[in-house]
C-alpha cells in the first residue's frame, strides 16, 4: 500500500500537507533568532570587558532589528532551505548576514545615532553571528532532520539504478529535506520496493498521486530515456509539480556550482572551473597561510605537551615522516606525531598471520579497527586527529593545504585508477571530505569518489564548509579509530 494512505478526511489531509513547511520554518527561525541575540549580547559584553564606555541596555533597544535579519534570510531562500546543499547554505548565510550588518551599520553610523553605538560591538556581533547561526542550524538539523515531518515528500520518477542512487542519497542526507515516498516506473509496475520505497505504479499515476496527496516535488531519474519521451515527460509533469528536478546523464561532472543559462531559448549549463581562476586560488592560499599561522601559534603549548607524551609512552622518535604524493605527482614527506610502536611492520605481519580473517579487511581498506601497532597515546591522538597537527608545517611549506584530498602513497595509485589525474590537480589536505563524511567508516572506493567530488567542485566556500565540519566531527569523534 502507498505509505500516505490514511483514514484522514481529505480537507484535513490537504491542510496538513499545505502547512508542512511550518515546523521547519519555525525551528530554523527560532534558532536564527536565538543565535543572533546571543551573538549580539556576547558582542556587547565582550566589548564592555575591554573598557567599553556605554550602558548595555542601550543595545537592547535594537532588538526589532532581528526581524530584518530573518527577512534577509527569507529573501536568500534559507526558509525552509529544502534541497539546498550545505555549502550553498553556508555561502548564503555568510553573505546575507554580512550584507545586513553592513546596511544596518551604515544606517546607524551615517546618522547621529552612530555617535552613540560602538563599532567594536557591531564587528564582534557580526563575527559571532556567523558562527552561532551556522552552529544553531547544524544542531537543529542534527536533532530533527530524520523525523518524518521534516522536509517535503517527493516522488521518484524512474526505478532504475539512477533512481536507487537518488533515494539512497536522500536517505543518507536527511538534512536536504526531501523524503522519497514512492517510485513510479513503467517497466517495474508490479515490483515491491526500491531501497525501502514502494514502487506503486506507472509514470501516468504521478498527477493523481500529486493531486490526492498534495506532493509538490518530483525527481525525474531516467537519464537514459530517449529525448522525445523525456521532453514529453517534462512537459506533462512540469504542469503537475511546482518543483520538478531532472537528473541529467552527466555523472562525473561538477555539480555544486553549475548554473543554467538561457541561450536564446536553448538550455545551457555553465560549469565554473574554479581551478582555472586565479582569484579563488589566491584566496585559498591566503586562507591556508593565515589560518595555519594563527592555529599553529595557538596550539603551540598543546604540541609541546603531545611531543612529551609521545616520548614518554614508547621508545622512538616523536615525529614520523612518510613519503606521500602531492600536486602534479610530486613526492613530499608528510609529518605526523608518531602513533605506532617500533618495528610496526613486523607487528602487523605477525598479527595478520594470527588473525587471517582480518587480512581481507586490511587489503580492502588499509585500516584495522583494533590495530596492534598503535600505542596508548597514539590511539588517543588518532581518535582526536591530533596526530596530524605536524602537517601544519607541510601547509606552510606549500606541500599541502588545510583542505584537500587525502595524501596517498604510490601503492594507492592503482586504487584511484582514472581518478588519479583529478587527485594530482590540487594539493592534498590536512582534512577533507572523507574525514567529515564518516572517516574510517567510509569504504576506500567512497573515499576515492569523495576526493574526485572535491576536485570537481572545489571552491573556497567548500573549503570553509569542510573546515567547520572538521571541528564538529573531531568533537563528536565520528568514525574515528
Amino acid at each position: 500500500m502507498f505509505p500516505l494512505e490514511r483514514t484522514v478526511h481529505p480537507v484535513m489531509l490537504s491542510l496538513r500537507m499545505s502547512t508542512r513547511s511550518l515546523p521547519m520554518v519555525a525551528l530554523l527561525s527560532l534558532s536564527d533568532l536565538l543565535a543572533l541575540a546571543l551573538a549580539g549580547c556576547a558582542g556587547v559584553y565582550l566589548r564592555l570587558a575591554f573598557d567599553g564606555q556605554y550602558s548595555p541596555s542601550l543595545y537592547g533597544q535594537l532588538w526589532p532589528i532581528l526581524g530584518v535579519f530573518l527577512l534577509a534570510y527569507a529573501v536568500a531562500g534559507l526558509y525552509p532551505a529544502v534541497g539546498l546543499s550545505p555549502v550553498d547554505e553556508l555561502r548564503r548565510i555568510c553573505l546575507s548576514t554580512t550584507f545586513t550588518y553592513l546596511v544596518l551599520g551604515a544606517g546607524l553610523f551615517l546618522t547621529r545615532e552612530g555617535e552613540t553605538y560602538s563599532r567594536g560591538v557591531f564587528l564582534l556581533a557580526w563575527l559571532l553571528a556567523l558562527l552561532t547561526v551556522l552552529t544553531g542550524r547544524l544542531l537543529v538539523k542534527h536533532l530533527f532532520a530524520r523525523y518524518p515531518w521534516w522536509g517535503y515528500q517527493v516522488l521518484i520518477l524512474g526505478g532504475g539504478r539512477t533512481g536507487e542512487l537518488v533515494i539512497q542519497t536522500l536517505k543518507n542526507q536527511p538534512a536536504f529535506g526531501l523524503k522519497p515516498v514512492a517510485v513510479l516506473d513503467d517497466s517495474r509496475v508490479h515490483e515491491g520496493s526500491l531501497c525501502g520505497v514502494p514502487i506503486v505504479g506507472p509514470l501516468s499515476a504521478a498527477p493523481h498521486l500529486a493531486l490526492r496527496h498534495d506532493i509538490h516535488y518530483a525527481i525525474v531519474a531516467m537519464p537514459g530515456m530517449q529525448r522525445e519521451k523525456l521532453l514529453r515527460v517534462l512537459e506533462l509533469y512540469g504542469r503537475t509539480f511546482p518543483h520538478l528536478l531532472m537528473i541529467p546523464d552527466l555523472f562525473g561532472v561538477a555539480s555544486l556550482w553549475v548554473s543554467s543559462k538561457d541561450l536564446g531559448g536553448i538550455l545551457g549549463l555553465e560549469i565554473r572551473q574554479q581551478l582555472l581562476l586565479p582569484g579563488p586560488r589566491l584566496l585559498k592560499t591566503l586562507l591556508d597561510l593565515v589560518l595555519t599561522l594563527v592555529v599553529g601559534l595557538c596550539l603551540l603549548p598543546i604540541l609541546v605537551v603531545i611531543a612529551v607524551l609521545v616520548k614518554l609512552d614508547s621508545p622512538g622518535p616523536v615525529f614520523y615522516g612518510q613519503p606521500r604524493l602531492g600536486q602534479n605527482n610530486t613526492t613530499f614527506v608528510a609529518w605526523k606525531f608518531r602513533s605506532m610502536v617500533p618495528n610496526a611492520g613486523l607487528v602487523l605481519e605477525r598479527y595478520l598471520t594470527e588473525n587471517p580473517l582480518l587480512q581481507e579487511q586490511w587489503e580492502r581498506d588499509h585500516k584495522l579497527r583494533y590495530d596492534p601497532r598503535i600505542t596508548r597515546v597514539g590511539r588517543f591522538l588518532r581518535r582526536t586527529s591530533l596526530d596530524e597537527l605536524p602537517q601544519l608545517w607541510n601547509v606552510l611549506r606549500g606541500e599541502m593545504s588545510l583542505v584537500g584530498p587525502r595524501p596517498i602513497v604510490k601503492e594507492e595509485i592503482v586504487r584511484y585508477a582514472d581518478k588519479y589525474s583529478l587527485y594530482t590537480k590540487v594539493l592534498p589536505g590536512l582534512t577533507g571530505l572523507w574525514q567529515v563524511s564518516g572517516r574510517n567508516n567510509v569504504s576506500y572506493d567512497e573515499r576515492v569518489n569523495l576526493d574526485a567530488y572535491y576536485v570537481r567542485n572545489w571552491s573556497v566556500w567548500l573549503d570553509i564548509y569542510i573546515l567547520l565540519r572538521t571541528v564538529w566531527v573531531v568533537v563528536i569523534g565520528d568514525g574515528a579509530y
